[in-house]
């Protein structure tokens, strides 16, 4: 009977010890499916759930063309109170305690359909981790305006990919949003 006892109360604090794995989503928007591919990679290697994020009048190619001072990429960096509205949103967001936001850095910051999302969706008490790819920016200015623009949420800079990188280095960037988790609780 005491062995019984002693199993039971070891069994409970083991069970009460262990530690919960977070539930992760990594959402992201893709202009020309680099942060797109980046995303599925990253999903890959941390067993995340992904949804991307995509505006109810969908990008083209002239829409994000960079060379082009009329498109629509332009006219939303111009006006950063733009926001373009999402085809939709997560199916339940609440169940994810981790929240990865990818996006290609337009004129060194999240294009606005980033800024649409945070707004539309109730991020507050989750880990929301940001990371980029970009031709030559890196995320620091965009982490650093989303984290002004959305003090209350707990948000975590990850990392840019940046154009053209060596399989080792689109390696080194996993690696590194990887163990921007937070440990587990």
């Amino acid at each position: 009977m005491k062995k019984s006892f002693i199993l039971a109360m070891m069994a409970i604090i083991v069970a009460s010890c262990t530690a919960k794995e977070p539930k992760v989503l990594i959402t992201y928007f893709s202009a020309s499916g680099t942060t797109k591919s980046l995303s599925q990679d990253l999903a890959k290697a941390t067993g995340a759930d992904l949804f991307e994020i995509e505006g109810a009048q969908p990008y083209t190619a002239d829409d994000v063309n960079l060379g082009n001072r009329e498109a629509r990429a332009f006219k939303e960096m111009a006006d950063k109170a733009m926001r373009p509205e999402l085809k939709e949103s997560p199916k339940n967001l609440k169940d994810y305690d981790v929240v990865y936001i990818g996006f290609p850095i337009w004129g060194n910051y999240a294009p606005n359909i980033i800024y649409t999302f945070i707004e539309q969706n109730d991020l507050k008490g989750k880990t929301v981790i940001i990371f980029s790819t970009s031709g030559s920016s890196d995320l620091t200015n965009s982490f650093n305006y989303i984290k002004q623009q959305y003090p209350d949420l707990n948000l975590v800079e990850g990392t840019t990919l940046k154009r053209n990188p060596t399989p080792e280095a689109r390696q080194a960037v996993i690696e590194k949003l990887k163990q921007a988790i937070p440990a587990e609780k």
